[in-house]
């Protein structure tokens, strides 16, 4: 299973990083697949012949826009012997909204039909399910909720993205994502 990334318009986004993406997807000889460009895009890559490919310092970057909006802050914290830069959530309302969003939507607005799921959603539930943090937006549940949500959860994630994203009608992107995360 590797979908391949095919580029339909590289029209900016105003978007530093996506744009940036935009310009190596189309400098790209032959249509790679969407597991090679997670690893090229998250500097994950030690491909010599794709280096050229590469963000640089994606996660410094990503965490320098996120303390611009607001929603993140910086700090210096020790470490016996040297100094770390950590980047807190400062803004807790934005990121409770996000919890609130998922954890309504696998339970008070469930559909139990993904291709009926707001697709940003679909996209930050899988999201949350790659980076290990979905136990923690359901965690404030009671337990019956909580069990719920994680069953729909695992539901939906278990589903076959291959056939799921032949069915998506402009969600292709986010079954490939989790079909790449899930290898």
């Amino acid at each position: 299973l590797s979908f391949q990334v095919l580029l339909k318009s590289d029209a900016p986004t105003g978007d530093v990083l996506l744009d940036e993406t935009l310009r190596h997807m189309k400098a790209t000889e032959s249509a790679e697949t969407v597991q090679t460009w997670i690893e090229l895009l998250t500097g994950e890559t030690w491909n010599p012949f794709k280096l050229q490919y590469q963000l640089r310092n994606v996660r410094e970057r990503i965490a320098k826009a996120l303390v611009e909006k607001g929603i993140l802050t910086t700090e210096k914290q020790n470490f016996l012997l040297f100094d770390m830069t950590t980047h807190p959530v400062s803004n807790a309302t934005e990121k409770q909204r996000l919890v609130k969003k998922l954890q309504e939507s696998m339970l008070e607005r469930w559909v139990n039909n993904p291709h009926r799921m707001d697709r940003r959603t679909l996209a930050l539930l899988v999201l949350a399910h790659s980076s290990d943090v979905l136990e923690n937006v359901f965690a404030s549940l009671a337990d019956d909720k909580y069990d719920v949500a994680m069953n729909r959860t695992k539901d939906l994630l278990d589903m076959d993205p291959e056939v799921e994203a032949a069915k998506a009608r402009g969600a292709e992107m986010i079954w490939a994502v989790l079909a790449a995360f899930n290898k």
